[in-house]
């Protein structure tokens, strides 16, 4: 019989007879082993411990003690929760299963009706029986007809199957039924007893906007009682923060399909925050020597033609519009070629340099239908964006003072949960980026000893750069655990030399500046949608929509008092309003809490009389009876200092010595 060799992590190198079964070779090593295997890795793939092996390789024995295991724990989940659908529901029909870091799913579709939340508990009463019959997990093998005649009148796991080029196909008997193993299970379920189906969702075929929508199971499980528990105790946090759910309790923005997927329409409590950040980020600019600007959202396509974006990004861009001199307008993807023509409206000197332009700039993105969410993945979106021209010799100081002015918005936003990645092109992937060794030798060292000379930690991340340059990203993480990218500084040598950009240097002689692309805080609405889970809507008072609830007691006795209190603090651009309605005063508080309103100022027979107020701050359970006086100059403290606490260290010094 032929031999096979397996390197194991030892560096040992053996030979066993082709098609001998994970089961074996750890039984071969130990006893022991062989109870505790319950997958096996073969050059980086799991396999299955009853799955003969026709070529060696590199070999890992799986126990339920690793990262791999756990992996294996929850594919096997996903195959028992298949087979449990198949017996409960004759017809079904079974798409995707699956497993990740975040827990396992199977797709399924139903011609009467789909899976409904309601009764993933009773199908986990289901998983739980099969576990406690039978925990058995048996892998058999059919042959290409009689698998695709097991699974006849199944488009979706028929569709699997003719992909496969091998007449052996692997099927799990579980719990009486035969389900296409798509994934590797373990060989007994006896280890799944900690797992929760957790949520019903939409989900297209193969990914596909095209394909039917199937039903999404999802579920999770661990080894432990103890990690279920904590992770379930996360998925509740994210879910108190998750932004979509908090938008529409505070009322700050919603997605009307009726208009289209992904674009969102700010209310008015929505848009306050939004125009506070606006008009914090200008000002801030402003002050920074950036020079405003408005460019249109429409441009000829030549221009992205020109700049590389046609070339490189047109998957992402939506299709042109050929107007009627055949002129063919695009909806702009990015601002920098736009702020590239205000560069280049005038001849410019090195007296001008750095020259900082910088816009609220909308764009357009063809994000796919299963992409989008909430504020976060959009198709219209506003970027805090910038771009500014230096000489090659300013290049490092003004990434410096870039970065400087980054982290002090972050420390006004109270974010300091962060980390710094330099990301460059792939070296084994080049196609997809500017086809320049040398620039980009250049702009990768360039930009690593910039953050070498601040002292900053960072890590390096080899193919997300962008396609014409390398990249500082600040990487943060979500409130649901997503991490993403909240701001970037990228390096540019690319663009000036495609637009043929020149300055007027000391010497008299026309010379290249280099483009440092930035945004400081991602888009408007990618930054809205991280701060309402960061402050978990409860907004800081200077960020918060309405800053001041005013509740009269009675509003016959109270209600004059109470507008003439709004009439002066509105006069001091202080958010307020009067709660006119006829509801009890306790719940009108209530409700001022649940809103998550700064400041809730109560007037009664009390306070009339005595020309004060009653304050009570939100998450304070006792209120305050203050002067008018004491009051404003106790919000505008609040509103000025950005609700900071000021015996709070400043992160921001901390990272970068100014």
């Amino acid at each position: 019989m032929a031999q096979i060799t397996f390197e194991f992590p030892d560096g040992r190198n053996q030979a066993f007879d082709s098609g001998i079964t994970i089961a074996e070779i750890a039984k071969s090593i130990s006893v022991s082993l062989a109870k505790k295997a319950i997958a096996g890795k073969v050059d980086g793939q799991l396999v299955n411990v009853q799955a003969p092996l026709t070529a060696g390789g590199k070999l890992e024995i799986i126990t339920a003690d690793s990262e791999d295991g756990l992996t294996v724990l929850r594919q096997s989940a996903a195959e028992l929760l298949a087979a449990v659908v198949k017996r409960e529901f004759p017809g079904v029909r079974l798409g995707r299963l699956a497993a990740d870091e975040d827990g396992f799913y199977v797709d399924t579709e139903k011609d009467e009706r789909q899976i409904s939340a309601d009764e993933l508990d009773d199908l986990a009463d289901k998983m739980l029986r099969v576990i406690k019959d039978n925990a058995s997990v048996k892998r058999v093998t059919l042959s290409k007809d009689n698998a695709l005649n097991e699974v006849s009148g199944d488009r979706y796991q028929t569709e699997l199957i003719k992909t496969l080029d091998s007449d052996e196909i692997p099927f799990y008997e579980i719990g009486g039924q035969l389900v296409y193993a798509q994934v590797v299970a373990a060989p007994s379920l006896k280890d799944l007893k900690h797992f929760k189906l957790l949520s019903v969702a939409g989900a297209y075929w193969e990914g596909k906007s095209s394909n039917p929508m199937l039903q999404r199971l999802y579920g999770t499980a661990f080894f432990k009682a103890a990690d279920l528990e904590a992770d379930l105790k996360k998925r509740q946090e994210a879910r108190e923060r998750d932004h979509r759910v908090i938008g529409n309790n505070l009322d700050l923005f919603f997605v009307d399909p009726k208009v289209g997927a992904g674009l969102p329409y700010w209310m008015p409590n929505g848009a306050t925050i939004r125009r506070t950040i606006e008009r914090y980020i200008v000002d801030k600019e402003v002050a920074n020597g950036y020079q405003h600007v408005y460019t249109p959202v429409l441009a000829n396509l030549d221009l992205y033609k020109q700049s590389g974006h046609w070339e490189h990004y047109r998957d992402d861009m939506f299709p042109p519009m050929k107007m009627d001199d055949d002129e063919m307008l695009e909806l702009r993807p990015m601002n920098c070629p736009s702020h590239i023509q205000i560069y280049n409206h005038h001849i410019r000197s090195y007296r001008e340099l750095p020259l900082r332009i910088a816009e609220l700039g909308m764009m357009h993105r063809y994000e796919k239908s299963g992409a989008l969410s909430g504020l976060q993945r959009v198709r219209e979106m506003t970027l805090n964006d910038g771009h500014t021209f230096v000489a090659p010799d300013q290049i490092q100081d003004e990434f410096k003072k870039i970065l400087n002015l980054m982290m002090e918005v972050y420390h006004d936003f109270d974010i300091d949960n962060y980390t710094f990645r330099l990301s460059y092109r792939d070296p084994e992937n080049t196609e997809k980026y500017f086809d320049d060794d040398e620039m980009w030798n250049k702009a990768q060292t360039m930009l690593k000893g910039a953050m070498d000379e601040l002292g900053l930690d960072y890590v390096e991340a080899e193919g997300e750069a962008a396609f014409y340059g390398p990249k500082l990203d600040v990487q943060t993480k979500t409130a649901l655990g997503n991490e993403e990218t909240l701001s970037t500084i990228q390096l540019d040598f690319m663009l000036p030399e495609r637009f043929d950009l020149h300055y007027v240097g000391e010497d008299g002689q026309e010379h290249r500046p280099v483009m440092i692309h930035r945004g400081l805080v991602s888009t408007m609405e990618r930054f809205t949608a991280y701060l309402i889970e960061m402050y978990k809507g409860a907004f800081p008072t200077w960020l918060a929509p309405k800053q001041v609830q005013i509740i009269p007691v009675s509003d016959e006795k109270h209600g004059q008092y109470a507008r003439q209190i709004n009439e002066k603090l509105q006069a001091m651009h202080i958010r307020s309003a009067v709660d006119e309605r006829s509801e009890k005063m306790g719940y009108l508080i209530r409700d001022a809490q649940t809103h998550k309103i700064p400041y809730t100022i109560v007037v009664g027979d009390d306070e009339v009389n005595n020309d004060t107020i009653s304050v009570r701050k939100y998450g304070e359970d006792d209120s305050r009876e203050l002067s008018m006086d004491d009051f404003t100059v106790e919000i505008m403290k609040d509103i000025a200092s950005y609700s900071r606490d000021e015996t709070k260290d400043d992160k921001t010094k901390e990272k970068v010595d100014k």
